[in-house]
């Protein structure tokens, strides 16, 4: 017998208490494994360093802390797509749950939960996501059943209107949910 509370399910569903409301995923620029998990030394300490800009720099009016991460994000992003994000993130939290996210999705990994999806998916991934690797995008679709992989052509881990992959991405959801009723 198994008795979960709601918050125990969000844990062990990866935020769905009740999965079985799911009828279909569409999942951009996923992972199923955190960077502390299986990243070479050099990316860790890329990374862990921009821990530590964000964690002194992502609440001041000096915007290069963020515009840093935002560079990552959206390395193709007009000067204008930039500000208005480094602008966003730093409205949107403080630094020291920017700094917790970065930590969780660091830690994270659900790659023996991925077997358990039982809706139809389709798994979006930029070729030269800085942000996210390609491979890590291709088995997050591998480990998820029956899972439809759709690489795009950009470098953007955030998809951005004037790029053609936001196109690509746009008509292939729209024939998704087409085809599975959703």
């Amino acid at each position: 017998m198994c008795c979960t509370t709601d918050r125990q399910a969000e844990r062990r569903f990866g935020g769905c208490a009740h999965p079985e409301r799911v009828s279909g995923l569409v999942l951009v620029s996923g992972y199923a494994a955190g960077w502390r998990i299986g990243a070479s030394v050099e990316e860790k300490e890329k990374r862990e360093a921009v821990l530590t800009l964000t964690k002194h720099g992502w609440g001041t009016s000096n915007r290069a802390y963020r515009h840093i991460f935002s560079q990552t994000f959206m390395p193709d992003a007009k000067p204008e797509d930039l500000e208005w994000f480094d602008e966003f993130q730093r409205q949107c939290t403080s630094p020291e749950n920017a700094v917790r996210f970065q930590n969780a999705f660091a830690d994270i990994d659900v790659r023996e939960s991925l077997a358990k999806v039982k809706v139809p998916t389709i798994v979006f991934h930029s070729h030269d996501d800085q942000r996210v690797s390609l491979d890590q995008g291709r088995e997050l679709a591998i480990g998820i059943p029956n899972a439809r992989f759709v690489p795009l052509e950009s470098r953007n881990h955030i998809l951005l209107d004037h790029e053609p992959a936001w196109e690509t991405c746009r008509d292939a959801i729209t024939a998704f949910l087409e085809e599975h009723g959703i």
